[in-house]
């Protein structure tokens, strides 16, 4: 049966490059024929982008495009959100018309994708949010802030958690949205964050209409949808790295190459330390992957992202040691709202300041530990004494 799947996955590549050559074919177009070549998400549903593979085969049809110099989704970094949390959550959970509508644009790009999840009152704690969703016929009516809304001001539309009834505990009383950004009421305004740029922003929605059909799964179950959310957004951070020294720790490796002077035992034992624990971490990452069937990844995800988040963090702390002085430069603080997160060709000092963000975004570290032990060791939950009270009685 494998065999067979990656006899039909090597057919359809080997037809989609003869078709659609990639040097005579408009970026777009060959996006386009990709999806429908099943080759976007080839672990998505037949016609959703998708041909019902392995989530492991997914690196094998990447690998294959790249050589034959396939143009890539989302190049600039602006939908990665699009592509790794909210695509994955409507091929769960989304009608047919949903998923119609929106998987085929968020992978070509027409349409990008913000999250409207976190709160001033409900981060890491995010099942008490607050924002208001009052049914209104054929409608929904939501009143609400979100904060740390990474590129809302480029996105086209948010996954949008609300509450919708407050008389239930508030694990319960949640639904999931699908919001245009561009409708009367959103309102984006920037966070500038401690490299200077303002990557992502507060939102407040105010009398902002939402029409049923853009309800993500059923009424009272957001919870349950925005764990889909979460698990693959885990997975998408925690397991981008797909190749050998790929982020971080290639960036260092390559500079320690270069730059003979920064040798010494004690920095060359800390580099290897680290190269070790990044590799550790892609392989394991590959195996989880290659673990998955047909379906959602689970909360085994958060080891992926918590590990991701230490080890960025103390990779980039080393190249500063390493660079001294010069490590402390940042080349600019000028106010920016960036399209995307990029790496490339960022200076020492603005890798350091953004792995900051690491340990928050994504889920807290803090909370991916409680899930590691919970929902994946088995091991006893902490006292809670908010789960079973109706939200609208909790002190906030």
């Amino acid at each position: 049966m494998e065999q067979a799947l990656r006899e039909v996955l090597d057919e359809a590549v080997n037809r989609l490059l003869a078709e659609f050559p990639p040097s005579e074919t408009d970026p777009a177009d060959f996006l386009a024929a990709r999806f429908d070549a099943g080759l976007a998400w080839v672990s998505f549903p037949l016609g959703c982008g998708g041909l019902e593979a392995s989530h492991a085969d997914q690196a094998v049809v990447e690998a294959r495009l790249a050589a034959a110099g396939a143009p890539v989704p989302d190049p600039d970094g602006a939908n990665g959100i699009g592509l790794g949390m909210a695509a994955p959550t409507i091929a769960a959970f989304g009608t047919e018309e949903q998923k119609q509508r929106f998987l085929r644009a968020t992978f070509t790009g027409d349409v990008v994708w913000c999250q409207l999840f976190s709160e001033p009152g409900a981060g890491s704690d995010l099942a008490a949010v607050a924002t208001r969703a009052v049914r209104d016929g054929d409608s929904w009516v939501v009143n609400g802030q979100k904060v740390w809304t990474s590129g809302a001001h480029n996105a086209d539309f948010a996954i949008l958690v609300a509450r919708t009834d407050p008389d239930v505990p508030k694990h319960a009383g949640l639904t999931y949205f699908l919001c245009d950004m561009r409708v009367q009421g959103v309102d984006v305004r920037p966070l500038r964050q401690i490299t200077g740029e303002a990557e992502f922003n507060e939102v407040f929605l105010t009398d902002v209409v939402i029409p049923d059909e853009d309800r993500l799964g059923v009424e009272g179950e957001g919870w349950k949808v925005a764990n889909v959310t979460l698990n693959n957004e885990r997975v998408a951070i925690g397991g981008h790295a797909s190749r050998r020294e790929d982020g971080q720790i290639g960036v260092l490796a390559d500079r320690w190459r270069e730059a003979p002077h920064l040798r010494n035992a004690a920095s060359h034992d800390a580099l290897l330390r680290h190269w070790v624990d990044a590799e550790a971490t892609r392989l394991t990452a590959e195996r989880l992957r290659q673990q998955l069937a047909v379906g959602q990844p689970g909360p085994e995800g958060a080891t992926l992202k918590l590990a991701f988040a230490t080890q960025a963090q103390a990779i980039s702390g080393l190249g500063v040691e390493l660079e001294a002085g010069d490590g402390l430069r940042f080349d600019d603080w000028t106010m920016r709202r960036p399209a995307g997160v990029s790496m490339t060709g960022r200076d020492t000092g603005y890798r350091y300041l953004r792995a900051k963000g690491n340990s928050i975004e994504g889920g807290t570290s803090e909370i991916l530990r409680n899930v590691i032990a919970e929902r994946v060791l088995g091991l006893p939950g902490e006292h809670r004494v908010d789960t079973t009270v109706p939200w609208k009685e909790l002190p906030r």
